[in-house]
């Protein structure tokens, strides 16, 4: 273990079996202070009772932060704005929320006076990587005790052997075939039954959606509303983030909206199987793009594009607080400023269809782009505008045929 002297420590705690053991390995190895820090993202944990368990297990305190509007507001939308999509499928649920929990942890800790901060991620993910990316962009001076790194335990059979020896009180008994990780945006799988690429996810796995093939057989329509790409209502009615996302949570997952299945590239280097449920998110998507179909200019379009592929690795690999994604964020909230309008879409078994979009500011002109007769576009014109296209095709041409 690394020699220094801490004085003390804020960890990243749920009351799980992985941090109750940090919060007791802790206090023993490194024998300074360790407040408690518990964020709630819309992972509808209990945390009843959290407080007296932090305390009989060493904490001199337990903060409980509610984090959701700020996670939804900051956090979600300026994704959805961007179309922000990694690796063609992922829309980024667990990447989102570290950084809004890694800067309470990092507020608290000025807070309290503590010199150093603790995550309970992995020597192996990428989780580890944006706590504290963020940790030392906000505060670069902050020490950090990543407990998974340093311990002596190999697997979840020695940290409940711990609890035994240490009476430190856990439910835990056995290991879980899975992992999860969910917040308001998602619920994420990985790791144990679901190593295996070629395996199909267990069907009672899934917590925010049901089968599509187990969905009703009629379809919904439901229209999203926006106001300079930020969603703000849903069927007419306006809510606010936290609500509106919810509530599309619900009815996406009824329809079995926003399921994926995929081999994803972690930022250390290995692959990954991932299983994910965004049903909400997965809704405002195709929502988002279809009003931009009707209020974006074509060229400010592929500008935008060409940038959500950046600002999706940026966010994946846990780079929000860096300078480049600041400005990328800045730079998508200028190309929505048009963006405002609803998209009617259908839901069924799965599949979000749009079927409808309609904007104030709208570049979609019915009598111009009409098959019928009009009398603002002269079609002549096309003929010039093909024949200056195709002058160097056409010059390359006589030059392959002089050869």
């Amino acid at each position: 273990m690394t020699e220094r002297k801490i004085k003390k420590i804020v960890l990243a705690y749920s009351g799980g079996l992985d941090t109750s053991v940090m919060l007791h390995w802790l206090r023993a190895s490194y024998g300074c202070e360790v407040v408690c820090y518990c964020a709630d993202v819309g992972q509808g944990e209990e945390l009843t009772g959290l407080d007296e368990k932090a305390r009989a297990t060493g904490a001199s305190k337990l903060y409980v932060e509610d984090l959701r509007q700020e996670f939804v507001e900051e956090y979600v939308w300026p994704a959805v704005k961007a179309n922000a999509v990694y690796e063609g499928v992922y829309l980024l649920g667990t990447s989102l929320a570290r950084p809004v929990i890694a800067k309470r942890q990092i507020e608290i800790a000025r807070r309290e006076g503590a010199d150093a901060v603790a995550h309970g991620a992995t020597g192996k993910g990428n989780d580890q990587v944006r706590f504290e990316l963020t940790y030392y962009a906000l505060e670069p001076e902050i020490k950090v005790v990543a407990p998974w790194r340093e311990w002596e335990f190999k697997g979840r059979s020695d940290l409940i052997a711990y609890c035994e020896q240490h009476n430190i009180p856990v439910t835990a008994t056995h290991s879980k075939p899975y992992s999860t990780d969910r917040n308001l945006m998602h619920v994420s799988y990985e790791g144990g039954i679901l190593e295996d690429p070629w395996a199909e996810p267990p069907p009672d796995i899934f917590q925010m959606t049901v089968a599509p093939e187990d969905a009703s057989a009629e379809p919904e329509y439901v229209v999203v509303g926006f106001e300079r790409g930020v969603p703000v209502s849903v069927n007419g009615e306006r809510r606010g983030a936290v609500e509106l996302l919810g509530q599309l949570n619900r009815i996406g997952g009824a329809h079995g909206i926003g399921r994926v299945d995929l081999v994803e590239n972690r930022f250390v280097g290995m692959k990954s199987r991932g299983v994910y449920e965004t049903p909400g998110v997965t809704i405002l998507q195709a929502a988002h793009r279809a009003l931009e179909s009707i209020t974006m200019d074509r060229e400010v379009m592929r500008l935008r594009d060409a940038l959500s592929l950046k600002f999706a690795e940026s966010v994946y690999y846990g780079f929000w607080f860096a300078p480049e994604s600041e400005l990328m964020r800045k730079m998508i909230n200028e190309t929505q400023e048009n963006v405002t309008g609803e998209v009617r879409l259908k839901l069924y078994r799965g599949n979000t269809i749009v079927v409808g979009r309609r904007a104030p500011r709208s570049l979609y002109q019915e009598r111009l782009a009409t098959f019928e007769a009009d009398t603002i576009y002269n079609q002549r014109d096309a003929e010039g505008f093909i024949k200056l296209n195709a002058l160097r095709l056409r010059s390359l041409a006589q030059l392959d045929n002089r050869q």
